[in-house]
C-alpha cells in the first residue's frame, strides 16, 4: 500500500491514449463504440508510417510499434518532451518476437539465428525502446505481474511522485495476443470461453504529472493487497465502481462480492468494449480517466442493469487476479474554475 503524507504532492493523469479493439488513438468509443464479437480479435492499428519510418517500423515487432506510438502521442498531448521516468506493465512482454525466435530455433537449429527477434523478445524491451526514442535517461522499469502488471507500474510511479523524486512519469501497459498463445490460454480457460468477452490486445500510455492544469483526472490513491479489505476504505470516497467483468463465473463472482458489500455504488464495466487480456486493466483505467474528464459514464458502461448515465466525481477502479491479489485505484475529477 502506498505511503501517504500531508506534504505529498497531488498526482494527475495529464493524457491517456490507447490502441485496442476500439478506434486507435481516439475517444470515439465514448459516443459510438465498436461492439466486439467472437472469442478472439486483434487490435485495430493506426497507420504507423505517420510516426515511424519504414526502416524503423520493419525492425520492430507489432507490440513495440504500438507502445512507441502511444507513448509519443501521450507525450505530445501532455506537452512533455522527456518524462522523468518510463515505467511499463506487461503480462507477456514481446510474445510474438519470442515465438518467432523459438520457431526459428526449432526449425533451423542454433547456427543461423537472427539476433533481432531475440533482442526484442524480453519484457523490458518496451520501456527501453521508449526511453531511447524520448531520450529519457531517468528511471526505467518494467513490471510483469499477470493482470495487475499495469497497476504495479502505476503504484511505482505514484510512490515516487509522492516522495518528490520525480514530477512526471510515462506509465504504459502493453500486451499482444498471438493466435498460438490464444490457443494455449483458451485451453487453460483464461480466455475463449463461450460466455466470455472477446480476448484481445492492449497498448496504453499515460502521462502522470504533479500539476492539475488540463488534467484528465487526479490519481488520489493506488493500493495493492492480497485481500479485498482495503477496497472499502477507498470506496468511501467514490461515486462508482469500475470492475473487470469478463463473463466467466470464476472471475465475476469476486466482483459480485465486492459490489454486494458496497450496494450504494453504481457498477461500471469495460471489458465488453475493450476485451480480455493481461493489460486489460490499463484500458479500463484509460477509460475511467476520460469518463471522469467529462464527468459522466454512459449507460452502456453500466453493469448493474440500470439504463441511465452515471454522474462521476470520483471512481474506484478494482481489479483482481484469481481472487488472491487485488488492486484499487481511486480517481477523482479535477474541478474546473
Amino acid at each position: 500500500m502506498s505511503p501517504m503524507s500531508p506534504i505529498s504532492p497531488m498526482i494527475f493523469i495529464k493524457s491517456a491514449v490507447q490502441i485496442s479493439l476500439q478506434q486507435p488513438l481516439s475517444e470515439e468509443w465514448m459516443s459510438c463504440p465498436i461492439q466486439p464479437s467472437g472469442p478472439y480479435t486483434r487490435s485495430l492499428d493506426p497507420n504507423f508510417r505517420e510516426w515511424l519510418t519504414p526502416l524503423e517500423s520493419r525492425r520492430m515487432g507489432k507490440i513495440l510499434r504500438r507502445a512507441l506510438v502511444t507513448a509519443i502521442e501521450a507525450l505530445r498531448l501532455s506537452g512533455v518532451d522527456c518524462p522523468d521516468a518510463v515505467i511499463t506493465g506487461t503480462g507477456l512482454g514481446c510474445i510474438e518476437n519470442t515465438e518467432l525466435f523459438l520457431d526459428q530455433l526449432c526449425r533451423e537449429g542454433e547456427q543461423m539465428l537472427k539476433p533481432t527477434h531475440f533482442m526484442q523478445s524480453t519484457h523490458n524491451t518496451i520501456s527501453s525502446l521508449i526511453a531511447i526514442k524520448t531520450r529519457c535517461h531517468g528511471y526505467n522499469s518494467t513490471y510483469s505481474h499477470l493482470v495487475i502488471s499495469f497497476e504495479s507500474a502505476l503504484l511505482d510511479a505514484f510512490i515516487q511522485m509522492q516522495l518528490g523524486d520525480i514530477s512526471t512519469a510515462l506509465v504504459t501497459g502493453n500486451d499482444e495476443l498471438t493466435p498460438t498463445y490464444f490457443t494455449i490460454l483458451r485451453r487453460t480457460g483464461y480466455v475463449g470461453q463461450p460466455s466470455q468477452v472477446t480476448a484481445s490486445e492492449a497498448s496504453v500510455a499515460m502521462l502522470l504529472q504533479t500539476t492539475a492544469e488540463d488534467a484528465l483526472c487526479q490519481v488520489a490513491n493506488v493500493s495493492l493487497s492480497h485481500s479485498s479489505a482495503h477496497l472499502s476504505r477507498l470506496a468511501a470516497e467514490a461515486d462508482a465502481l469500475m470492475m473487470g467483468y469478463n463473463g466467466t463465473s470464476e472471475n465475476d463472482c469476486v466482483y459480485d462480492q465486492i459490489a454486494a458489500a458496497l450496494p450504494q455504488l453504481p457498477v461500471l464495466h469495460y471489458k465488453h468494449l475493450f476485451g480480455e487480456g493481461y493489460s486489460a486493466s490499463a484500458l479500463g483505467l484509460y477509460a475511467a480517466a476520460h469518463l471522469l474528464k467529462v464527468g459522466t459514464a454512459p449507460a452502456f458502461m453500466r453493469h448493474d442493469g440500470h439504463q441511465s448515465p452515471v454522474a462521476l466525481g470520483s471512481l474506484l477502479f478494482v481489479n483482481h487476479t484469481g481472487g488472491q491479489s487485488f488492486s484499487g485505484v481511486l480517481l477523482k475529477r479535477v474541478s474546473t474554475p
